[in-house]
């Protein structure tokens, strides 16, 4: 369907055009600008990912020689530190393709929604979606697909030893979540100082409208889109999918189902997965085929459905999963209490509870972060008496979001672990990435719908077109938000089930919060998303610093620009953002990738425990506030840009002191909700499954400087 769609040809006059100037002259714009973005954008995963290749390549060595230490290097040793770190590279490969197939399928898409709206807003949404969708299957398939095939490759060595094979295994969601810390930091910090150098200069300063071809910073904004939206969201959402798979698994092994050799069991976490894929697959044709969006009031509305509908039909799917694939009762070790009896209901539960906290969160987002809602609207209103209060307001709005989504988490927490342990936790984390397709497929339609917005701008497109394309990213924006609550709750619920698999394979019995040695691996866990977050937001603020400086030098220095007779110089923003983005993405990835083995291995295993709690306490509710803060900035500006409401004109128009008033607080939250929060929820899974990768070492050789073990 989207592939039919032209791109640099006329569309023989069939589409009633409303652009300004002939319909041939603006479709080869179109083509112009969207091979533009697609340029921009694989030339930075290009060289992002040469970089990448180099860190896989020294950590992969790192991970066989620690591994290997632990048995000294013996035949079997060799073996499960071969396997281990063959599992982190085809991890790694996988997170990398995911984000680079999304890469290209979003800017395939972009130019091609452009063109749709010609038609109205049915067919644009459409294509948008469907781009969306065929990111959400291709990702969602291709780690479930990647990873059955390893297990079945390693059980050929392995045989029925199951606890020996998936702890092999772990090195898959070490590899995927490695990839996507660096697209993720990496990707967000490019996208943020296209995005604020284009805001400050651009709106503020010389009050011109979003995506002005007359701004130089427009491309570098637009592959920013792509590069972190998109290619570091999936590389995310991969990473969850694959660690919270990896600690079910784990923690089935060491129980009956790994010691009875009970396959379709040991394969329950897969089987939700790929269930997902199906009612995914049938939730995706209702909003394109059955309950088609016809006019701007029910593309959010639409896009919502979506995540209801998903969840209503997952849960008797699970159950039945549940009734089919696993005994009527079995036993999970639980560390610290011994064995639980648990039944297949209770394995359905657990699901069930991590899918429907997934959906509160989503909900709970969205009224926090959509302007249809009170909270909001009192941020925009803020605005009348300047930025000052609309950052207060802001600020306050995301502390109160974090209260109900983290009362979700506890309760389906408390819920899944009083029925099946740490086993049940994983299974909560599943649940609520089971229906993982469908939170793509609407997390990719913002950035694909905020591109296609773009394009019509710069192609000179008609102003009815323009309305056309707002409507449709207004709603990708409080989607993306939603996204984004999904991805922070998914990681807390993935980090502490991969916590119960470290302690199980680390053997650590208990950790006392009273002893000197957790409680102070608790402070300084709690301290580390305060300095990664530090660390991000100050990147973006380098490189937007010098983004601002370059476009004002460009409408300064280069004669007719602001006129629109002169064409800026797009490239050289692009090479800002582009060395920028590479250059500062290495420190807070070093950090989040030292501190546990510097930890585990100088201080011993609690204290490692004691880090990874206090670091998934502290980050997931700073990543919530960062992420809501942000948006409702965002979408705040677009409330009093759009203008629907008595109360919006009062704040209006473009150019207003209001107005630049919300522009600031959107700029000071772009690195908030496209940065550092969304980084935060890689920080505390990574650090989790990077732990339970080298248990073994730390459990051997760790505490060097502090106690043993």
């Amino acid at each position: 369907m989207v592939s039919r769609i032209r791109v640099g040809g006329a569309p023989d006059g069939q589409y009633g055009l409303l652009e300004d100037g002939t319909a041939d002259t603006v479709i080869q714009q179109v083509a112009e600008i969207q091979s533009a973005i697609s340029m921009g954008a694989e030339s930075f995963l290009t060289t992002e990912y040469k970089y990448l290749a180099v860190f896989m390549s020294g950590f992969s060595v790192i991970i066989f020689l620690f591994l290997g230490s632990v048995d000294n290097f013996d035949k079997q040793g060799i073996a499960n530190a071969g396997f281990s770190t063959l599992a982190f590279i085809l991890g790694a490969l996988t997170s990398t393709g995911s984000g680079y197939l999304g890469m290209k399928i979003a800017t395939y898409a972009n130019a091609r929604t452009t063109l749709e709206a010609r038609k109205g807003i049915p067919a644009a949404f459409v294509v948008a979606f469907r781009a969306g969708s065929v990111m959400g299957f291709l990702l969602s398939a291709n780690g479930l697909l990647v990873l059955f095939l390893t297990i079945l490759a390693y059980k050929k060595y392995y045989g029925d030893d199951w606890a020996g094979l998936y702890e092999s295994i772990t090195g898959y969601g070490l590899g995927g979540s490695s990839v996507a810390l660096f697209g993720r930091v990496g990707g967000g910090i490019y996208t943020k100082a296209a995005d604020v150098g284009a805001d400050l200069v651009g709106k503020v300063e010389r009050n011109i409208p979003e995506d002005d071809p007359r701004n130089p910073a427009v491309i570098a904004d637009n592959v920013g889109d792509n590069v972190g939206d998109i290619a570091g969201m999936g590389s995310d959402l991969f990473g969850s999918f694959a660690e919270s798979t990896c600690a079910a698994l784990v923690i089935s092994a060491l129980s009956q189902p790994g010691k009875d050799h009970d396959f379709s069991a040991m394969c329950f976490p897969l089987l939700v997965s790929g269930a997902g894929i199906l009612v995914c697959l049938i939730t995706t044709i209702i909003a394109t085929d059955v309950q088609q969006v016809k006019e701007k009031a029910e593309i959010e509305p639409a896009l919502k459905k979506q995540l209801v509908i998903s969840t209503v039909l997952m849960t008797p799917v699970i159950f039945l999963v549940a009734y089919y694939a696993l005994p009527p009762t079995f036993n999970i070790t639980v560390v610290g209490q011994g064995e639980k009896v648990v039944q297949n209901w209770h394995a359905f539960a657990c699901v069930a509870s991590g899918l429907w906290a997934g959906l509160l969160i989503g909900f709970v987002t969205e009224y926090f972060t959509s302007n249809a809602y009170v909270p909001v609207q009192d941020v925009a209103d803020s605005c009348r008496t300047g930025a000052a209060t609309n950052i207060i307001f802001g600020l306050a709005l995301g502390y109160k979001s974090v209260i109900i989504p983290v009362f979700a988490i506890a309760a389906a927490i408390y819920v899944s672990f009083q029925f099946a342990g740490m086993y049940g936790i994983a299974l909560a984390a599943l649940g609520m990435l089971s229906t993982l397709a469908t939170g793509l497929a609407i997390d990719a339609y913002g950035p694909i719908s905020d591109n296609a917005g773009g394009i019509a701008e710069m192609a000179g497109m008609g102003e009815e077109i323009r309305e056309r394309t707002d409507a449709l990213d207004a709603a990708g924006n409080t989607t993306a938000a939603i996204g984004k609550g999904f991805a922070i709750g998914s990681a807390a619920l993935v980090s502490l089930a991969l916590f119960g698999a470290y302690v199980s394979r680390a053997k650590v019995q208990v950790v006392n919060v009273t002893e000197p040695q957790a409680f102070v691996g608790l402070l300084v866990g709690a301290m580390l998303p305060y300095w990664f977050s530090a660390m991000t937001m100050k990147s973006v603020g380098k490189a937007a610093l010098a983004m601002v400086e370059e476009v004002r030098r460009q409408f300064n220095t280069m004669p007719g620009l602001m006129e629109g007779t002169t064409k800026p110089d797009y490239k050289k923003c692009v090479e800002i953002s582009t060395a920028a983005s590479l250059r500062e993405m290495i420190p807070p990835g070093a950090l989040v990738m030292l501190s546990p083995v510097i930890a585990g291995t100088l201080f011993g295993t609690t204290t490692l425990a004691g880090m990874l709690a206090g670091g998934l306490v502290s980050g997931v509710q700073i990543a919530i506030s960062a992420s809501n803060t942000g948006g409702a900035w965002d979408n705040a500006k677009k409330y009093i840009e759009a203008g629907n409401s008595a109360h919006a004109k009062s704040l209006g128009p473009k150019g207003s002191d209001p107005h630049k008033a919300a522009v600031i607080g959107d700029t000071v939250g772009d690195p908030l909700k496209d940065t550092s929060g969304p980084s935060l929820n890689i920080l505390i899974k990574l650090m989790a499954v990077e732990s339970l990768v080298f248990a073994p070492f730390f459990a051997t050789h760790g505490g060097i400087i502090w106690g043993g073990k």
